[in-house]
């Protein structure tokens, strides 16, 4: 591992048989580790979802932020699997072998939208390596995607910095609270969205040819762990009712709806959603 970092976070390249994840990490290694794992959309990482919440939270948890395979700078397979079931089974398989090498037989997973499926997924086949979940705007329920997820999974129609900085404005309750910030970070995800890798992972992954296969409440019933479910009220990209569903179906879930947010919310509201963390990881909620 070749670490670099001028904060409480340490990058490091972490090398899984024929795959390489790009994975950050903060906090002591004896602390309660917490595995994050970040959502969809080009150009899309573990520190673009994380990094605020991890440099802040080190003081509590080991925390561990992989770059999923086939985003950021983790490896994105020459011929990736077709279908976001196909894909996020290799994943998840990858997952798993980056807490062997860390030598973690079990973790907290913070899952944000499709990395709530892929939480959802570990969870549900690999129960005994999973503690507490955290899902946030999480992908999995069978229901409908929100209206702007079509901006986001068509994205390589129009590869161009005005179609970021109008994704990125798909993401929150209120861009005009950001200002230029918007604009700032979709040129700055531009060089590594455009990267012809991670266009064909992504292109992979949300191939309609290959639909994820339909999961019936009893596939949920079975996912015992203690989960909170925390979700923006005007989320754009997966509707609250998303997760409204995921309450009703996983046996010991709870759900917080915070007022006036979208997607992002550990970047919209991120002091209430780092007291959620910390309270829930404390069995305080």
């Amino acid at each position: 591992m070749n670490a670099s970092s001028a904060s409480a976070i340490v990058t490091a390249d972490v090398t899984l048989g024929d795959h390489v994840l790009h994975v950050s990490t903060s906090g002591p290694r004896s602390g309660k580790p917490v595995l994050w794992l970040h959502g969809s959309g080009p150009g899309a990482t573990a520190l673009s979802n994380w990094e605020r919440v991890i440099d802040s939270l080190a003081i509590r948890f080991f925390n561990i932020a992989p770059d999923i395979l086939g985003f950021g700078d983790s490896t994105h397979p020459v011929a990736p699997p077709r279908g976001i079931g196909r894909f996020a089974a290799l994943r998840c398989k990858s997952l798993l072998e980056l807490l062997d090498a860390l030598a973690l037989e079990r973790v907290n997973i913070v899952g944000n939208s499709m990395g709530g499926l892929f939480a959802l997924l570990l969870a549900k086949h690999h129960p005994e390596r999973v503690g507490k979940l955290i899902l946030l705007g999480s992908a999995g329920a069978p229901l409908p995607p929100g209206p702007s997820i079509v901006k986001l999974v068509k994205f390589y129609d129009d590869p161009s910095v005005s179609a970021m900085t109008a994704l990125m404005r798909e993401f929150v309750y209120d861009p005009a609270l950001f200002g230029h910030d918007l604009e700032a970070i979709a040129t700055a995800r531009m060089p590594r969205a455009t990267r012809e890798d991670v266009r064909r992972s992504h292109l992979a992954t949300f191939d309609m040819t290959h639909p994820p296969e339909p999961r019936a409440p009893e596939w949920f019933e079975s996912i015992t762990h203690e989960t909170l479910l925390i979700h923006g009220r005007e989320d754009r990209m997966l509707d609250v009712k998303s997760s409204i569903w995921l309450q009703a179906h996983l046996p010991n879930a709870r759900l917080f709806v915070i007022p006036k947010c979208g997607h992002w919310t550990q970047i919209e509201h991120p002091q209430v959603f780092e007291h959620l963390v910390a309270a829930f990881m404390r069995g305080e909620l």
